[in-house]
């Protein structure tokens, strides 16, 4: 079993890189503003689950693999820069159809905590880096002879703090969903969030 000071040491570093922004900051935020704090919540789960397999996939020695590998690494990053870009250009092109005042009426979600899942998932397990933080991270809070399940311990505490963190930021986005009904803010976050997600993207194409 790993220590409690090692499991809260292990905690804290999860929760700082949790909260940096990036994709899964800007997929549960946006999944918040148009679903609501259930989509945005399942968004998080999504993520969470994304990390839980990340986690394993290095118990496993999947991870350390994708690492090593330059070509593996790169088809990865790529399908994931695509994959945002996508997400980015699907904001944009909601900007232009411009059908906000019905949203407004009715307040209906517009992601559904499925397909809000589902996003959250695919944006973490089609980011290697997310990979590279834990394979980088958690040899350090393992002793020289860790076994497997120690690993996995480390993989539900890891898990566990995406899951709190994203459910947090889901219900503050959430509870301010009323004020994002409004047709006005609702494109103009559309057009921040989609600029965000096309650049991030971008960025991580061109980042070695």
């Amino acid at each position: 079993m790993i220590s409690g000071a090692t499991a809260l040491s292990f905690v804290l570093i999860c929760l700082l890189g949790a909260m940096a922004p990036g994709p899964d900051f800007l997929v549960v935020t946006r999944s918040a503003i148009l679903g609501g704090r259930k989509a945005g919540i399942a968004a998080g789960l999504g993520i969470a689950l994304g990390v839980f397999v990340w986690v394993v996939a290095i118990a496993l020695g999947v991870a350390a693999i994708l690492t090593a590998s330059a070509i593996a690494f790169t088809v990865v990053k790529l399908i994931g820069a695509a994959y945002l870009i996508f997400l980015g250009v699907k904001a944009w092109l909601a900007v232009r159809r411009g059908d906000y005042s019905e949203l407004k009426d009715k307040v209906a979600p517009v992601v559904a905590p499925q397909e809000a899942f589902r996003q959250g998932l695919l944006t973490n397990l089609l980011n290697p880096k997310v990979a590279m933080f834990f394979l980088a991270l958690i040899p350090q809070f393992l002793p020289h002879s860790a076994s497997t399940a120690q690993t996995l311990q480390l993989a539900v505490l890891a898990t566990t703090v995406a899951v709190v963190w994203t459910f947090v930021l889901a219900t503050l986005v959430g509870s301010l969903r009323r004020f994002f009904s409004s047709g006005r803010v609702r494109r103009m976050m559309d057009a921040v969030m989609g600029t965000f997600l096309v650049g991030l993207g971008i960025r991580v194409a061109v980042q070695n």
